[in-house]
């Protein structure tokens, strides 16, 4: 039996179907939205158009921009010598949130997972290597998630980098084995950061 009607329904399963939504949640943002403002209802759904719509990927480091370039490749300030490689964006983001790194990155979008079929040409290596060869960056600083694929595209990246005579580092374990860097704390993380290895 079903509780709602179509429209209701179908918003549900519409938010249910976004990652880290459950049921529950899906309903109570699914009731939320309804008993919006018309007014807020458009610029909700606008906003999810348009970011659509215009968000691509930053043509230097791989980040999700709404320009050529992100805030951070665009930024003079940073250190262009020095390249932190993520898995993410919101791996990008939790380093960002400790204010003390001053490199650049270069954001992956996943990991080599050969169980899930995705290899080194899935990801954005391809852009890291032409990377390093018109630059004068002096270390990569790997810091892919401390799981089995993160670990297996560190030494992929790792071999392929050490023949360029550019130095290769890795986060220290500070960040737990099987844990995303995105739910780290900032003092794990910048832990784990001045805390990296050469490999």
């Amino acid at each position: 039996m079903e509780l709602y009607s179509g429209y209701i329904n179908k918003l549900i399963e519409e938010l249910a179907a976004l990652p880290g939504i459950g049921n529950k949640s899906a309903q109570r943002l699914a009731f939320y939205i309804i008993n919006m403002s018309p007014n807020r209802v458009k610029r909700l759904a606008n906003t999810l158009i348009e970011a659509r719509e215009h968000v691509t990927y930053c043509k230097v480091c791989q980040n999700l921009t709404d320009g050529d370039v992100c805030p951070i490749c665009g930024n003079p300030a940073r250190d262009r010598q020095t390249i932190m490689v993520v898995e993410n964006p919101r791996d990008l983001a939790a380093y960002e949130k400790t204010g003390k790194y001053k490199g650049v990155y270069h954001v992956l979008h996943g990991a080599i997972s050969p169980m899930l079929g995705i290899g080194p040409g899935d990801i954005r290596l391809k852009e890291l290597i032409e990377r390093l060869r018109d630059s004068e960056v002096n270390e990569v600083i790997i810091a892919t998630n401390s799981s089995l694929e993160g670990e297996t595209t560190a030494m992929y990246i790792s071999k392929l980098i050490k023949p360029t005579g550019i130095k290769v580092t890795r986060i220290a374990s500070g960040v737990p084995v099987g844990g995303d860097l995105e739910y780290i704390d900032e003092v794990t993380l910048l832990r784990a950061l001045e805390g990296r290895v050469e490999l």
